[in-house]
């Protein structure tokens, strides 16, 4: 990994320089129940009205459905091992919970099986933060908004459900709560310096180990 670090971020487009969640007006709703129908309506509302039934379909047999990205909300994908890195573990609700506290409950999904996570942030981010986008990735950091689309499990399924293969790391809590991209920037800004130290701290234990390695391989046609 080269030895690259990131500059300073610029103040975040959307507003949200204290780091909270970026939510877009709206309803308020209160309980569970209520937050529940109204998180699957709202992601739902990324779809035309004759795509809406074929996705809660999905979701009642597969887990999961494509959503198209850049209406409502963009994605950050996030590489496993920089996010074990600042969390210190690789136990996934270990993970989990790191995330909900560094993204102060902004929405995270995880994809087990590919190690990537993918932080919620608002479609303006591909657009506005486009010279962070590109720091990023040294990093392994990608960030996808229109014309793309991405897998996304219903509202909740959890870290529980080993028989997905994608979960909300953090769930959405309310519709339009979203990550704050200033966050996201330090997380992503924290792993990568986590993980150029133990790559160094790495290098320097092969290169002891290699010097305290006995000699071997003399030349059998060595002079007397």
């Amino acid at each position: 990994m080269a030895n690259r670090t990131f500059p300073d971020m610029p103040a975040d487009p959307s507003g949200q320089e204290d780091g909270t969640p970026a939510a877009a007006p709206g309803v308020l709703v209160h309980t569970r129940a209520e937050r529940y129908l109204a998180t699957q309506h709202w992601l739902l509302s990324t779809l035309p009205d004759y795509g809406r039934d074929r996705a809660r379909m999905e979701w009642q047999e597969h887990g999961i459905t494509l959503l198209p990205l850049g209406t409502l909300f963009a994605a950050i994908r996030l590489p496993g091992p920089l996010v074990q890195a600042v969390s210190a573990s690789t136990t996934p609700a270990d993970v989990d919970a790191m995330l909900g506290e560094a993204l102060q409950g902004g929405p995270v999904i995880c994809d087990r099986h590919r190690q990537r996570y993918y932080a919620l942030v608002p479609a303006s981010v591909p657009r506005t933060w486009q010279q962070a986008i590109e720091d990023w990735r040294a990093a392994g950091v990608a960030v996808f908004g229109r014309g793309t689309h991405l897998g996304v499990p219903w509202p909740n399924a959890n870290q529980k459900r080993s028989d997905l293969e994608s979960y909300w790391s953090v769930p959405m809590d309310s519709p339009a709560m979203l990550c704050a991209p200033l966050r996201v920037a330090r997380l992503i800004a924290d792993g990568h310096r986590q993980l150029l130290a133990q790559t160094a701290d790495q290098d320097a234990a092969d290169h002891a180990a290699a010097c305290l390695a006995p000699v071997t391989g003399l030349r059998h046609d060595a002079r007397q």
